[in-house]
């Protein structure tokens, strides 16, 4: 039987594995379908604490990999479909591979960010297409840039790149924003913002070496088509928590899907724990998801203590 099994390979995942390997609790990492999570699908991060030049997404997961295997976790690549606790510190995860036992368990599979289902959306990412205004923004300093979106994410992310864009245009399927009051005013003031009424994105159209040039609206009311120029475009319509393979668990989830920590990152189901996106729809922050990850690992470490 494992002493901890981490499941979820992004900055929550393996931070927690070099802090429970430095341990010497020797933690078995589950990969899970996307490996280094959504650092992966990005380009240059500038805003992680250590590289002041910045460090390409996937160089920075394949470092701290490294660096939790130096310590002696061990990696798994496989797919989880559930977990199952049969009683105190211990816990059987159901994967592709078949099961595994384990003490206790760190759930650290992220969020996936919600997308329009476009044909070319996948092979935009990092090359003009994006969920986060505060990871990415500045690399679009001068030049013009779409939000999608209505809520208060998508004003708080249109009004964040003011600082950069030289216009943002808010793009919006009705005729007003849901967003809350103050933050709808304070978006539609800004002078740099310009609203997009009654419009979908309908196809995102790139250069030659398949850059985001344009994209293509639609009118929800009259239907007609139309281009706007954007370098980048910010889809900002809301996260999906990778906790469904949980259902039947116990874990207490909150109205959205995403995990509620209980007793620091411990979760409704005791020697259970959760670390980084999977659990906070506030930050979504490569730095705030590993400093959670170190906090799941100790919070590990202490309960195993506890039930020696």
């Amino acid at each position: 039987m494992e002493n901890v099994i981490i499941i979820g390979t992004g900055c929550a995942g393996w931070t927690a594995a070099i802090y429970a390997s430095r341990a010497n609790l020797e933690p078995l990492v589950l990969t899970g379908t996307q490996p280094g999570g959504q650092l992966t699908t990005t380009t240059e991060v500038e805003n992680f604490p250590g590289f002041p030049e910045g460090i390409m997404g996937p160089e920075l997961m394949g470092k701290m990999q490294q660096q939790a295997e130096k310590f002696g976790a061990r990696v798994e690549y496989t797919n989880v479909n559930g977990v199952e606790k049969k009683g105190e510190a211990h816990f059987v995860v159901k994967t592709d591979s078949g099961d595994l036992e384990a003490k206790t368990v760190i759930i650290a599979t992220g969020a996936s960010p919600r997308h329009l289902g476009l044909p070319n959306e996948q092979s935009l990412i990092g090359h003009g297409l994006t969920s986060c205004a505060t990871c990415d923004g500045a690399f679009y300093r001068d030049v013009p840039v779409a939000v999608i979106g209505g809520g208060d994410s998508a004003a708080e992310e249109a009004t964040f790149l003011t600082k950069f864009a030289s216009k943002v245009y808010l793009i919006h399927r009705r005729d007003e924003l849901r967003a809350s009051q103050i933050m709808a005013e304070r978006a539609l003031s800004n002078e740099k913002i310009e609203p997009v009424w009654n419009s979908t994105v309908s196809e995102y159209i790139t250069d030659d070496s398949g850059e985001m040039t344009k994209i293509k609206l639609q009118d929800t009311v009259t239907g007609e088509e139309s281009e706007l120029e954007v370098k980048c475009v910010f889809v900002a319509i809301g996260h999906i928590p990778n906790a469904g393979f949980l259902n039947g668990s116990g874990v207490e989830v909150d109205e959205n899907g995403y995990i509620l920590q209980k007793r620091g990152t411990e979760t409704s189901v005791s020697g259970l724990f959760a670390a980084g996106d999977v659990s906070d729809h506030v930050y979504r922050q490569a730095i705030t998801a590993a400093g959670n990850g170190c906090a799941a690992a100790l919070d590990a470490e202490r309960y195993l203590a506890d039930h020696e």
